[in-house]
């Protein structure tokens, strides 16, 4: 039988940690009655809570060995440490050490990055790449940007670079334990104090600072992402993050529900990985799934703009449809801006006729849209930028046209019709004919020499038109005309068609707007 200690002091932590949440004490017992087989010496947490600031109470557990529980005063977030196994525990952090060699590794060696090692060497404060460079790395990619953990505390950082006579930028990231420095006046380097999440509520955390390397990569969402790299290429491996690179595997650090009920937007983060590594769509394990299922919800609390960072990397991804059509039957798509679809049929194929060629993310998250309504609530939940806007629109406007015959001529024809209208309209054909599968035509239309409108705005000027309204109406309709003629009618022919055009206009700018 071994002995547990409650205590508010951490100490004999030898295997392993899970972070525990829970309501109040009295749960707390409850838990660790029914888990790890325990009874109390004396009375519940609850009660002893309330009677004195600290808390110290022995537990007994069965085939588990010397354990040691720390809890934060008046908090009711609570680290749990043991040593032993026990089959409820689904990952235990256990140290694998490996050395990177590689030309991308050695690649990433700036001048810049070697002073910042140098300068983190002479205050003797350990410095590590963090995360997702050291992924990429692992599958032969240089990554786009590096992050980097260190044991030094913000504060010890700033006093360092200060007498460094370093500039640091953007303060604002401090009280979350990152420091950005840039080095030579050439490139930026952000550097984050390793921490601990002490308190979650799905969105944000508060964070203590700790100088435990496998504390920090126990907060991390996923494995894949929990690794550290050290400058002389050895990889740290808490999780086993590495194997489950290797083995193309997803897998949240750690319990999937605890990790999501911590910032439910790890939910999207896993699909968007999912997609990025996993061999192939259905290899989801059941237990994350249903995670994912049960706290759905929380994402209706995350902001628009981070979770359309996230659906817009997985938009331009691989395994789109799957990984879109899943989340939706797993009921997400009311809470991130998608509409209840039931028929995928049409936006696999889209997906399909555009994987592995460039597109626009709304080429393929219009095939979930029916109606201009469906794309309006996407923006309202995601705030999507006006060039989303329009391309949506553009794209479930157009779709169902007769594109019969000369698709060239259709396309310089909705050029013309568009033109004065719409902002970049030509790029918003090609993504219309990459939706329509007519990839050849998305490809040869931008190199079309498009008959040019022979009227200016001078022009009308010149033949007093009145600027406002009128203006541009008369203008456009110029130019149907002269579309309709097959673009034949010359210059002076549609300017002796400007009173004749005026005449038929509406009289009042309201009926203009109106129509």
């Amino acid at each position: 039988m071994g002995r547990a200690i409650v205590s508010n002091t951490i100490f004999g932590i030898s295997k392993g940690l899970i972070s525990c949440r829970f309501m109040n004490f009295g749960a707390w017992h409850t838990t660790l009655k029914k888990n790890f087989n325990c009874y109390f010496h004396s009375d519940s947490f609850g009660q002893l809570f309330r009677r004195t600031k600290y808390v110290r109470q022995t537990v007994y557990l069965k085939n588990v060995s010397t354990t040691v529980i720390h809890l934060r005063p008046f908090s009711v977030t609570s680290a749990f440490c043991f040593s032993g196994s026990h089959p409820n525990i689904r990952v235990k952090p256990n140290l694998k050490t490996m050395k990177l060699d590689s030309p991308e590794f050695h690649s990433i060696f700036t001048a810049e990055l070697c002073t910042l090692v140098e300068i983190f060497k002479k205050y003797d404060y350990e410095l590590r790449i963090a995360g997702g460079a050291v992924r990429d790395l692992l599958v032969g990619k240089v990554p786009s940007d590096l992050d980097f953990a260190t044991i030094a505390t913000p504060a010890q950082m700033k006093e360092m670079f200060t007498q460094e006579e370093i500039r640091m930028l953007n303060m604002n990231g401090e009280a979350h334990g990152t420091i950005t420095a840039r080095i030579n006046d050439k490139e930026n380097f952000e550097i984050t104090t390793l921490r601990i999440d002490v308190v979650t509520d799905g969105r944000r955390a508060q964070v203590e600072f700790t100088k435990d390397w496998m504390l920090d990569a126990n907060r991390r969402d996923l494995t894949v992402n929990s690794l550290f790299l050290g400058f002389d290429g050895t990889i740290y491996d808490y999780f086993s993050g590495v194997e489950d690179l290797k083995e193309k595997r997803i897998r949240f650090v750690g319990d999937p529900e605890q990790r999501i009920k911590e910032d439910y937007l790890r939910i999207l983060r896993y699909f968007r990985f999912y997609g990025r590594i996993a061999p192939g769509p259905d290899l989801h394990e059941k237990e994350t799934l249903d995670a994912i299922k049960d706290h759905g919800k929380g994402l209706a609390n995350v902001s628009g703009e981070r979770i359309w960072v996230e659906i817009r990397k997985i938009l331009t991804g691989r395994m789109t449809a799957h990984i879109l059509e899943l989340m939706i039957k797993l009921g997400l798509g009311q809470y991130i801006g998608l509409p209840n679809v039931t028929n995928f049929t049409e936006f696999y194929r889209v997906c399909e006729k555009t994987e592995g060629i460039p597109h626009h993310h709304m080429t393929r998250v219009s095939a979930l849209l029916e109606d201009e309504a469906d794309v309006y609530k996407l923006l309202e939940r995601n705030k999507i930028s006006n060039e989303e806007l329009q391309t949506a629109l553009f794209i479930v406007h157009h779709r169902h046209d007769k594109m019969e015959g000369n698709l060239i001529g259709y396309c310089t024809d909705l050029h013309t019709d568009s033109s004065g209208k719409e902002p970049k309209v030509t790029n918003k054909i090609v993504e219309l004919m990459k939706y329509c599968g007519h990839l050849g035509i998305a490809e040869e239309f931008p190199n079309v020499k498009l008959p040019e409108l022979p009227v200016k705005g001078h022009d009308l000027t010149k033949s007093n038109v009145p600027r406002g309204p009128k203006f541009a109406m008369t203008l456009n309709e110029l130019r149907r005309i002269w579309k309709e003629s097959g673009y034949t009618l010359k210059k002076e022919d549609l300017i002796e068609k400007i009173p004749e055009v005026l005449e038929n206009l509406p009289k009042s700018t309201k009926k203009m707007k109106n129509n």
